[in-house]
């Protein structure tokens, strides 16, 4: 069976439809859609449940499409390897990463990366803390940023301690100090999302959540506004213009943030190459 079929409905499961599919791979929805009814002929079952709103893997699918991105993934190392040979760099690496990493370490890294290696391209796949265990468990991407100790069996490289901080609105009564503990807060209207409602988790402490908002810079936004409290980490507030009083929290909390692979030897030339770059980039800083 050829590989385009595999890497057609690999597009078809990243991009959720047909015709964003076709976009990607710069074909007709109909192509797309003969090469799906092709593969699905020579398995002999279904992949895809089609409907209005998009595709869902079936069953049968979801088996299959690891061992697919598994073959998309040897013949993407393979390639690599025979252009290193031939003196050249070429090859695709896909990177998961949350927000706060794509913003301070990517942009730049990427930049520096693409002057000296123009022919590899860099595909970033954003998303929260779940999100990217998910993308490195199923093999969408080659490795992601995660926060360290991971609760799945990746192989992992730890990059940096991150300090967690609490912000508060400007005229918030603290006095002179540059320290909080999490119980001064307890009878406060706190603001998080998915991650910050994660990093909370692990002090034991349960504060009362008013307002459940998905963008960081839209609770910061809310904490200007006196809407409530929060915690972020130090990476989010760095290069955000704000009216905040940021204090140091008491014990001290911080996430390690990491890289998380399936396999880091495993991991193609263009990959490696690019994870240097990062660790690079990180010990600039």
């Amino acid at each position: 069976m050829s590989l385009s079929k595999y890497e057609v409905f690999n597009t078809v499961v990243e991009s959720g439809n047909l015709t964003k599919a076709a976009e990607a791979l710069n074909l007709t929805q109909a192509a797309v859609s003969y090469s799906i009814a092709k593969l699905e002929s020579e398995l002999g079952f279904p992949l895809l449940i089609r409907s209005r709103s998009g595709i869902i893997l079936t069953s049968n699918g979801e088996r299959i499409l690891k061992y697919i991105r598994m073959i998309l993934h040897w013949d993407e190392k393979m390639k690599q390897e025979v252009a290193s040979i031939n003196g050249l760099e070429v090859g695709t690496v896909r990177i998961g990463a949350f927000t706060s990493v794509c913003i301070q370490w990517l942009s730049k890294c990427i930049k520096q990366f693409k002057e000296e290696h123009p022919f590899v391209e860099i595909k970033i796949f954003q998303g929260d803390y779940e999100d990217v265990d998910k993308w490195i468990a199923n093999g969408m991407i080659d490795f992601g940023f995660i926060t360290l100790p991971s609760l799945q069996s990746f192989e992992t490289i730890p990059l940096k301690k991150d300090r967690i901080l609490c912000i508060l609105p400007y005229n918030y009564p603290v006095s002179n100090q540059d320290k909080i503990r999490l119980e001064q807060l307890e009878n406060e209207s706190f603001i998080a999302n998915h991650d910050i409602k994660r990093l909370l988790k692990g002090t034991g402490i349960t504060l009362k959540q008013s307002f459940d908002i998905i963008d960081d810079h839209a609770i910061v936004s809310m904490v200007e506004n006196e809407l409530g409290v929060s915690i972020m980490p130090e990476l989010v507030l760095q290069g955000i213009p704000h009216k905040l009083r940021v204090l140091s929290l008491e014990p001290e909390q911080h996430r390690i943030i990491g890289i998380g692979a399936l396999s880091l030897k495993e991991l193609s030339p263009a990959a490696k190459k690019f994870i240097e770059y990062i660790k690079i980039q990180i010990d600039s800083n």
